[in-house]
């Protein structure tokens, strides 16, 4: 099962670095989503990373990004619905219910399906969904590899999640949690965690 890290919203110091040694430790792949900032912050990071992962990052914004750094793809999302009309490549969505997915996730290379569990960063995020809501999804063939769990992913569930037959994990908020951006320096807490996800994962 793949896992996917998305980026905190926010930039901060150490984040080239962080991510760097994710890519080392094993991630599949990144969505670099900064809501509502402007490019040159993500071209400044992107210009930090190793132009080798550059090829498992996708970008939720400024999808010119996408050929200027050579990136594996762009993520359409509420506040980016749309592709540019002559864009040509990888192609990812996020879908809010299993009718959106069985929908949507044959014209994407994979989908995001969230929040499979109540959301860690926005406490006023809950899942819609059951368990058995979603084994019957996978039981059905909706929930398959080109389906990504989001949401509340943490150690305690990936097992389930691999279980009702997602191709992904995505985290966020579990991983970004073990890292305080105003005080840590040191952040080898996020890289212990990230490993012990990325091992149940695999």
């Amino acid at each position: 099962m793949k896992l996917i890290v998305v980026t905190s919203p926010i930039f901060f110091v150490e984040e080239d670095k962080i991510i760097t040694m994710l890519f080392e430790e094993g991630l599949d792949i990144l969505h670099l989503r900064k809501p509502e900032t402007p490019a040159m912050y993500s071209e400044r990071l992107l210009t930090l990373i190793p132009e080798k992962y550059h090829k498992r990052i996708v970008t939720h914004e400024h999808f010119y990004l996408k050929e200027e750094f050579n990136l594996m793809g762009i993520h359409l999302n509420k506040r980016n619905p749309h592709e540019p009309h002559d864009y040509a490549g990888h192609i990812s969505c996020t879908c809010h219910s299993i009718e959106e997915v069985k929908n949507k996730k044959h014209f994407y290379d994979y989908v995001f399906m969230s929040p499979v569990y109540d959301c860690i960063t926005k406490q006023d995020i809950l899942s819609p969904y059951t368990p058995e809501d979603l084994r019957k999804a996978g039981k059905e063939k909706i929930v398959d590899t080109k389906v990504m769990a989001l949401g509340g992913i943490t150690p305690d569930n990936i097992l389930e999640i691999k279980d009702f037959g997602f191709g992904g994990a995505v985290v966020m908020g579990d991983l970004w949690n073990k890292f305080n951006i105003c005080t840590d320096h040191d952040y080898m807490n996020i890289i212990r965690h990230f490993k012990k996800l990325k091992e149940m994962a695999d």
